[in-house]
């Protein structure tokens, strides 16, 4: 026996160390070492932490080490750091090259599944071909009902809190937000009603299972660097594994049941010709209908385990063999809640500063002469439209987000770099498996582009928006926030009308106050970029605010 595990042990270290070996001969010869960069701040995470939480770090990089230089991922490893927009365009649009890395898709999946926000290559292409035509502007108009109904609740839980506490009532609008955008997305993503808003309620079994999952997903950087690092360390088991695990479950089963629901009620609408009521209008129905269309070639369409895909994930994170792991209902949770919810927080954050806009906001939204506005006339108001602009802007939900190159390649770059030896680039050899990181946050705060003014809070820029702008390359108003390319965020136009319908109902009911100085409210990313109060970090991602019933005189 020993005569046989010697020889295994040997050449199982020699692999170890060629491997090794190889690693670090590739690190060393990468030409992203020539760059300069920001020190790392440790040798475990490198400037992780800094690179994804964006400013002031990202602003303090920009303006010392310019548009493209290195900075240390974990282990000091280097990775490209760029805001040129020429280089960003290249990175987004060649996806054939550019993919989300492994160990990020995998941390995502543990939350959304392998659903269209996670996958690449071919099944992406299909998905979004499928996915689609659900999430037009036709589609979004005839769910704008659906977000009115429930902000109207939400406005007035409001109102019956405030009167509670004497007619001005404190709050944490973050917590209430993310509540009622969850019973958005229920009704508007598949015909579930989660309830949230009702605090009486029991929290129902789909609710419970996306909490446990997302929470699970987005803490302990120290085991996500370390899955990044090796392979191996994914199989690494934490406390939350198992609960996760578990949730996956009742989220597969749920979402089988949802699918099948959503596949019965289309036979069924199909069959009423005429009767447009009958037509279910949530996002998961409209899917189903989109892939069941006649003249859709077979291999364009997704099958039931596509639509509710097994998940990927080494076997050690994997649920039971015998459950599908729901794709696209935690793909619609988390872009269209948590995104929604907390770019909306900050525009609240930012109008409770700002009187005077929110008062110019508030007589804009009186009038209009009703309080369930249509998709169309919430999108003719030039001002609100001006006021979500620039949140999505200064407060980009999601600060940054890396790709990894498939292949040796080279960017080019509109503006040239000067190395740490002096030579001048004018494009940067990118080589398999290297990292880029394209960071939202920074180029939408980049002040050559938007101003010296650029990190202030200025609805009006986009009356006559800086002309460099026009180079962002963005699928929306020349800003980085729902990206560009093959890759850009598919539900965008579900997310502008849910948060100016947001802004509508909100502003026309209620002032708002920051309950805490401006000066104690800090972002901390996790996916998305969240307020955190600086003096109490424990207290978890709120936004204290004081609200007070409006009364139009």
């Amino acid at each position: 026996m020993l005569q046989i595990v010697g020889p295994v042990l040997v050449m199982a270290a020699a692999i170890a160390v060629y491997k090794l070996c190889t690693v670090a001969y590739k690190e060393l010869t990468s030409p992203i070492r020539a760059l300069p960069g920001p020190k790392s701040r440790s040798w475990f995470f490198g400037s992780i932490r800094e690179a994804f939480d964006g400013p002031p770090s990202a602003s303090e990089w920009v303006n010392v080490y310019g548009t493209t230089f290195q900075f240390k991922g974990p282990f000091n490893f280097a990775r490209l750091w760029t805001i040129d927009p020429k280089a960003q365009s290249h990175v987004l649009m060649r996806n054939d090259i550019y993919e989300r890395p492994m160990p990020a898709r995998e941390a995502l999946s543990r939350i959304v599944g392998p659903g269209v926000l996670v996958t690449e290559g071919e099944m992406h292409r299909k998905q979004r071909r499928v996915m689609n035509p659900a999430f037009g502007p036709a589609q979004i108009r005839d769910l704008t009902d659906i977000f009115v109904y429930n902000m109207i609740q939400l406005r007035d839980l409001w109102a019956s809190e405030a009167n509670r506490q004497g007619g001005t009532g404190r709050i944490d609008v973050l917590s209430w937000l993310g509540r009622m955008t969850l019973d958005v997305i229920g009704l508007a993503g598949f015909n579930y009603t989660f309830d949230a808003l009702n605090e009486n309620a029991t929290p129902n079994e789909l609710s419970q299972a996306f909490s446990t999952i997302f929470h699970s997903g987005t803490n302990n950087r120290t085991v996500m660097v370390l899955r990044v690092i090796s392979p191996v360390f994914r199989y690494l088991r934490t406390s939350r594994d198992a609960v996760a695990e578990q949730a996956q479950v009742v989220m597969g089963r749920i979402g089988r049941e949802l699918l099948n629901s959503s596949k019965a009620a289309v036979a069924q609408s199909e069959k009423e010709i005429g009767d447009r009521s009958l037509r279910s209008r949530n996002l998961l129905s409209l899917l189903v209908r989109a892939n069941t269309a006649a003249g859709i070639p077979e291999s364009h369409r997704l099958q039931d385990e596509d639509v509710l895909a097994r998940s990927y994930f080494p076997v050690a994170f994997t649920p039971s063999t015998s459950h599908y792991a729901h794709a696209e209902i935690p793909t619609f949770l988390v872009a269209g809640h948590e995104t929604t919810s907390t770019a909306t927080t900050w525009a609240l954050f930012a109008l409770a500063q700002e009187s005077v806009m929110q008062t110019k906001l508030r007589e804009e939204l009186w009038s209009v002469e009703t309080d369930t506005p249509t998709m169309d006339e919430l999108n003719a108001l030039p001002y609100l439209d001006r006021v979500v602009r620039e949140t999505l802007r200064v407060h980009s939900p999601v600060p940054a987000i890396g790709r990894v190159a498939t292949v040796d390649d080279e960017i080019p770059l509109s503006q040239p770099v000067t190395d740490v030896y002096g030579n001048i680039h004018h494009s940067i050899r990118i080589q398999k498996g290297q990292n880029v990181m394209i960071p939202i946050s920074a180029l939408n705060l980049y002040k050559p582009i938007w101003g010296e003014d650029a990190e202030q809070f200025k609805p009006d820029r986009w009356l006559s928006p800086p002309q460099a702008s026009s180079a962002i390359p963005g699928v929306w108003s020349n800003q980085m926030t729902f990206l560009g390319g093959p890759r850009a965020c598919i539900g965008y136009r579900f997310s502008l009308v849910e948060m100016k319908a947001l802004l509508f109902v909100l502003i026309r009911s209620f002032t708002f106050e920051l309950a805490v100085p401006a000066s104690e409210i800090i972002k901390k990313a996790s996916i998305v970029q969240r307020p955190l109060l600086k003096s109490n970090p424990e207290a978890g991602n709120v936004l204290p605010m004081l609200i007070k019933p409006y009364t139009r005189v």
